[in-house]
């Protein structure tokens, strides 16, 4: 389904990301025209889900962290913008519900697998629950990497220095039909995790992986 409003802000919105972050979009022909899909991209900034929606034209609804709904007037304008929140902390099956709702309508999903922003620029340990989902429902995943969103603008700083970001949209992946559901879920988090790092460079390797 397109967004007619989003559609025309996008040029503005997009030309004033290229011209202060230097924002380069790659790989768009690999993300889906239609079907439902869960995007996993890494985390880096306040500013990736915008970023990372920009090219895609389809209405796409966040996972969002549960305490961003506790600032009353950015609870508001967030859910505007179609985010449902999450407890990172615990299971959430309220959360949960609703997303199979949106992927079984043949919706959008974006989920952050590593359920907050870097505080090292290196990609951390995936959650598993997004990669549940798509193991459950057989949807495919969408792994997409930002590259330069850290040093732009890093946690504990208010706002973003200009800098060079790059969002590569990479081939999608499907849950492997012959494993188990949990082992298909963690084999499928693994490989999205490996295509992400990937696309980073050694550097992008949190300890301990």
């Amino acid at each position: 389904m397109r967004t007619p409003i989003i559609d025309l802000l996008r040029p503005g919105i997009h030309g004033l990301c290229r011209a202060y972050f230097g924002l380069e979009l790659e790989g768009l022909a690999n993300i889906p025209v239609s079907g439902p899909v869960i995007i996993t991209p890494n985390h880096q900034t306040y500013a990736d889900p915008a970023l990372v929606s920009l090219p895609v034209r389809r209405r796409v609804y966040y996972m969002a962290w549960s305490r961003l709904f506790e600032i009353p007037l950015f609870s508001w304008l967030i859910r505007r913008l179609r985010a449902f929140p999450v407890r990172i902390e615990s299971a959430d099956p309220a959360s949960t519900r609703e997303a199979v709702r949106l992927l079984q309508a043949g919706h959008v999903v974006m989920i952050f697998p590593e359920g907050e922003r870097t505080h090292t620029g290196r990609v951390e340990r995936f959650k598993p629950g997004a990669f549940r989902l798509a193991t459950s429902l057989r949807v495919p995943v969408l792994p997409v990497t930002i590259a330069g969103g850290h040093a732009s603008w890093p946690p504990g700083r208010v706002f973003p220095r200009p800098g060079r970001i790059t969002i590569s949209y990479h081939p999608v992946l499907e849950p492997d039909p012959s494993l188990d559901p949990r082992r298909a879920a963690g084999e499928l988090a693994d490989r999205a995790r490996a295509v992400i790092v990937g696309a980073l460079g050694d550097a992008a390797t949190a300890p301990g992986r």
